[in-house]
This record gives C-alpha cells, structure tokens and sequence, in this order.
C-alpha cells in the first residue's frame, strides 16, 4: 500500500509538471546585439500547457551569462476598458500576460551630442534597437452602459509596445503604451520585470539614497535596495542595475524574489496612473570587465533621456559654491572670499526665510528676525563676479512655484536649491521635474536635495546642475565610503556631496578632500562646507580648489576598485586635474600619465598628504615635469589621496 501511495504521489507530480511545463513560442523570438556584438540579449515568450503565455529575456556579455532567464511585463489594472468616458473594472486581468506577438521594428542610431556641460563635451550615442509589438483584445460583449449615459463596445483593443536598446555600454528596455482610439488611460499597479543572476553574484547593498553601503549575497537582505545597484559575478563581470527617465512614474528599488533563488524584483514605490501615449522609465543593464569602465560609460543614462529644451542655456552657468552664515556681514565675507578663489557662488542655506518646515514661512521675503539683505547681496556679489543661490524647502514652493520664482528673478539669485523633497510616488516626482521645468522659464539653476537620485533629465532640462541623494559630508562618511561611491551612486550622475576641508569632523586626511574635488562630479561643486572664511590660513595647497573646474572636457578612470581606491583623470581645456583615493587602509598607487597629450611636457603641481608639513592640514605641495610616457607612484597613507594638477609647459 506504501509502495502504490508512492507511485501514485510520483504520477501526480510528474502529470503536474507537465500540465505547468512550458514551451518557448520560437515565432516571439528576438535577439538583439550592441553595436560590437559583446552584449546579446534575446528576447521570447512562453506557453503553458493552458496557453497562457509570458514574456522573458536573458542577457550575456563577451559570451558570459549576465541575467539568467528572467520575467517582463507590466501589472495594468483596467488595461482593456479604459477610456476618456468610461471605466470597467477587471480585476481578473490585473497581470499583463497573453499577449499576442504582432511584428517587431529594427532600427540603428549611430551619433554624438554636445551637452550643455558634463564629464565629457561630446557624448557618442549608438545603439542598436527593436520594438516588438503586442496586442491584446478584451472580451466578446454587448454594448454596455459607461460614464454619463454613453455606449462602449466591451471588445476593446489593448497595444503594447517592448523597446530595447543596445549599447556597447549596456542594454535598456522600456514598456511603451501606444495612443489608440479607444482607450485614453492606463492604471499601473507594478512592473513584473525580474533580474535572474547568476549564482554567487554579490551586491552592494544600499536601503536608501542616503545610506550606508554593506557588501551582500542575494540573500536576507533588510530590505529594498536603492539604485543604481552595482553587482559583482563570479565570473568576474561588474554588473550596474539603474533607471533611467524616471520623471512622471514612480521611483522603483530591487527586492529579493521570495520564491526564485538569485533573483531581484523591480519594486514600485506606488501605483501610476497615465494617459496613453505613454512610456515608463528605462530599466539599464551595464556591464564591464572592470568597475572603472562603468564609471566611464554612464553617459548611458543620459542618452536615453530627450535632447535639451531650452533654447537660451547661456545663463546656466557651472561653479563653485561656497556656504554663508545668514547675515549680510558674513555673507558678503564670503563673497570676498568667492572673488579671491574662485569660487562662482554663495549659498545661503535653510532658515533665511523662517522656519522651513513651518508651513506659514514665506519664502518670498527674509524673516524679520534675520539680519540679511538678499538685495543687497546680490549686487555686492555682481561686482566681484560672485553669484547668490539660496535654499527653499519644497513645503515653501508647492503651491507657490511663481510667486517665489518671480522674487529671485527681482532679487538676481541665480539659483534655487530645492529641500526636503518628496519622492517616490507618480504624483511627487511628476510635481518634482515640473518645477525644474517652472525654473528654467525664470533662468534659475536648481540643487535637488535629500533622497532625489538623478535619472537624466539633466540632459533635457539642463538648469537641473546637481542633486544629492548621496551620503556625503553632512553625515562625514568614512573612506572605504567615498571608494564605493564613484562605482554606485555617481553611475546615476551628479552628485552634491558637499566637499569640507577644515572642518575637524571629516574622517579622511585633507588630500583626500582636495582630490575628492576631482573624483566627485558635480557641476555646482559645493566646498568648505561647515568652513568660514576665516579658517583660511594661508595654506598653500588651496591652489588646487582656487584653480579646479567642476565640468570637463574628458573624463578617465585611469584604475580602482569598489570600496578600495579610486584614480580619476579629468580635462578641461588643455589643463588637466587628477585625484586619487584610498579607503581606509594605506596603499601604493600608480597613476600612468597616458591620458595627457603625447609630444607636450607638462608641469605637476602635486598635493600629498605629509606629517612631516608644519601645517594644520599635513599637506605637501610639490611639483614635477612630466609627459604622457610617465607613471606616478604615491604611497597613500589610510584614508588619504594625492591631487595633482596638470599644466603645459609652454616653449621658451
């Protein structure tokens, strides 16, 4: 009896995989390649036994698997009976599955753009592209009844459009919703797109935009896990999941599947809800052989966002910032100190206007209990070069966009930087970027501060400088930190950290500081936070921040490792600026001189850490005449960096 329950238990078993099992529909399936054939990434659906059908991808680079088969799809509520004029619910077709493959479209870009400012002057876009189209038709029905009396036909017709991008950088794809005649609005409850790694992939988990980062299996993690998420495989890929064109959906994290071992959830702040045409961000897939490589390719981001749309950018103007106490005296003490080192900007930071999270503080006026003419400021700054940005907090702004965007335009402040966002839902990060859009009608620049990461618009609304989203000096990070940050979060882009230097916090050596400058990018470059003006003694090595730039020409990652040390090489003009970093152990670093101009002799002016120096700060100044076939050794103390700047020696 033992024996036949068994049997019977293993008959049911296999009859039950069978009626699950399910096959590849051969005619769904497409393969895409980058421009260079390294990535391939195919695409098909299946069916089970029931005909119910599914879509998946798989992607490999340079011939190596890099996400396993894994699922697409979009969760749509509503999807086949929307209309302007009547809703009928569903809830039974809540997952977007049973899609009829219709055709696919092939097209190839092959171009470059000059941005308005960046870590490069000219970005190359290529890529190869497929659009493969579904359809999908409701129920057979009568008419029936909808909104204000009006007649619908039940047998709608629901389009669907897969786009994907190859890159020689990565690979992108995005769920487009085509304009129909019958259906204007699209309600989405989730995504269904899934990461399947290879076994043994380790991930540089990150739970928020401001956290710490912890290195992870895909396994027990606390939580979600912020993007852009930087992964290593075995077979010793570096892996980088990130979103990009993120600006009227809603933000989305990673999670472990529950059920799938190594697989990795796109996880949605909140629902959408959308007007067809519509396209929901990118999901990108990067991969290299070395984290550097990432660094250097994540113009991706921007390439897949839309070209500039302002007209007259001649106002957007990248620089320094220095940050002023809230009184005229002290503000205008930076100012003199601005002009005297070129820095670009004065900031005055929260509190100007009152109590930010004082929902009556008014951030059209200073608060009357503060002893600050912004008017006054302004024109002292105009006549040394020096421009006023200042802080409103978004509980300031939300109702009020034009108001308080018409008073800087009065004052002459050249920029706003936006605080205490709200992100994540559809209706924030809609409300976000349409403001962005509202500054650059009143020429203002803008910062983004707290949890915002950047997705690209800067590309299409390029007054959008900077954003923090990053842990920086506010919270004074360690260096094994600021070694990780360049492979993870400056993959997204911009990043305000908040340089410091003399302030006694900072958990790194003060050539770390000065080449953090370098590293770090970020058109408004924030330095001397926490620092007056007055802590200025005269030191020596501050040539290199009076002389650094915050956008470039060109930009190298000459070598590093995540969460161990970074060399980063960046041109602007013929001059060129190079920072090196270590975590918190000491190292020896070489820095290969191969990025400078072959035939020209440079001069080095280097900046080491030294305690040796009699000085507060430890730091060595020193130069050298070098060229391209040069290589540079420095031994990094733990925590430390070396700075250098490069200059061409001219013929006598």
């Amino acid at each position: 009896m033992k024996i036949l329950n068994l049997s019977l238990l293993a008959v049911l078993l296999i009859f039950s995989s069978y009626a699950n099992a399910q096959k590849i529909i051969e005619s769904s399936r497409q393969v895409l390649k980058s421009p260079n054939e390294k990535f391939v990434f195919e695409f098909f659906q299946k069916s089970d036994r029931n005909g119910k059908k599914q879509m998946y991808y798989q992607l490999s680079f340079e011939g190596k698997p890099v996400v396993l088969e894994s699922e697409l799809g979009v969760l749509i509520e509503n999807n086949l009976f929307e209309s302007a004029l009547a809703i009928e619910n569903d809830p039974s077709d809540l997952w977007c599955e049973n899609l009829d493959f219709k055709g696919v479209d092939r097209n190839t870009v092959d171009e470059t753009w000059k941005p308005v400012y960046g870590e490069r002057s000219i970005v190359k876009n290529h890529y190869n592209e497929i659009v493969i189209h579904f359809n999908k038709f409701g129920t057979e029905g009568d008419l029936e009844e909808g909104y204000a009396g009006m007649f619908y036909d039940k047998r709608r017709s629901y389009n669907m459009d897969l786009l994907v991008r190859a890159y020689n950088e990565g690979v992108a794809f995005s769920y487009h919703f085509p304009e129909t005649s019958n259906g204007l609005f699209i309600h989405i409850e989730g995504e269904q797109t899934s990461y399947t790694l290879p076994k043994g992939t380790m991930a540089y988990y990150e739970g928020w935009a401001q956290g710490p980062y912890s290195y992870l299996p895909l396994k027990d993690w606390p939580g979600e896990c912020e993007r852009p998420l930087t992964l290593n495989l075995k077979s010793g890929l570096r892996v980088a999941l990130l979103e990009a064109q993120m600006v009227d959906y809603s933000r989305g994290k990673f999670i472990l599947d529950d059920e799938k071992a190594n697989t990795l959830k796109l996880s949605m702040y909140s629902k959408v809800d959308a007007a067809r045409p519509y396209s929901t961000p990118w999901r990108v897939i990067m991969v290299a052989d070395t984290p550097g490589e990432l660094l250097e390719n994540n113009d991706i981001v921007l390439n897949l966002n839309k070209p500039n749309q302002i007209q007259n950018t001649s106002w957007i103007k990248p620089g320094k910032v220095v940050r002023s106490n809230l009184t005229t005296q002290e503000a205008k003490e930076c100012i003199d100190f601005a002009a005297e080192h070129n820095l670009q900007y004065v900031h005055l930071d929260a509190g100007w206007y009152g109590s930010e999270v004082d929902v009556t503080s008014d951030a059209t006026t200073v608060d009357k209990n503060r002893d600050l003419d912004i008017q006054k400021l302004v024109n002292y700054g105009a006549g040394k070069g020096v421009g006023i940005i200042y802080y409103v907090n978004q509980r300031a702004l939300t109702n009020r966009l034009d108001e308080v965007f018409k008073q800087c335009r009065k004052w002459g402040v050249k920029g706003v930087k936006f605080g205490f966002v709200h992100i994540g839902s559809n209706r924030w990060t809609s409300w976000l970027h349409e403001a962005v859009k509202k500054a650059a009608e009143y020429q203002l620049m803008i910062d983004i501060h707290d949890e915002y990461r950047p997705t690209g618009f800067s590309r299409t609304y390029p007054n959008l400088m900077t954003q923090e989203g990053i842990r920086g000096n506010e919270e004074m990070p360690d260096a094994t930190h600021n070694t990780t940050l360049p492979f993870t979060r400056f993959l997204a882009g911009a990043g305000d950290y908040t340089i410091c230097y003399y302030n006694n916090r900072i958990k790194t050596t003060h050539a770390h500081q000065l080449a953090l400058s370098v590293v770090f990018y970020s058109p408004l470059q924030f330095m001397y936070w926490y620092d007056k003006p007055s802590a200025y003694q005269g030191e020596k090595e501050i040539a290199f921040f009076d002389a650094v730039k915050t956008v470039w020409d060109d930009t190298k990652v000459v070598n590093g490792e995540i969460g161990k040390y970074i060399t980063v090489a960046r041109k602007s003009g013929d001059e060129w600026f190079a920072g090196a970093i270590t975590n918190k152990e000491a190292r020896e670093v070489e820095i290969p001189l191969s990025f400078l101009e072959r035939g020209k002799k440079y001069k080095a002016c280097i900046y080491t850490d030294d305690d040796k120096i009699k000085s507060r700060t430890k730091v060595k100044t020193s130069e050298s005449e070098v060229d391209a076939s040069k290589i540079l050794k420095f031994k990094l103390k733990e925590s430390g960096g070396v700075a250098i700047h490069f200059v061409i020696v001219k013929n006598k």
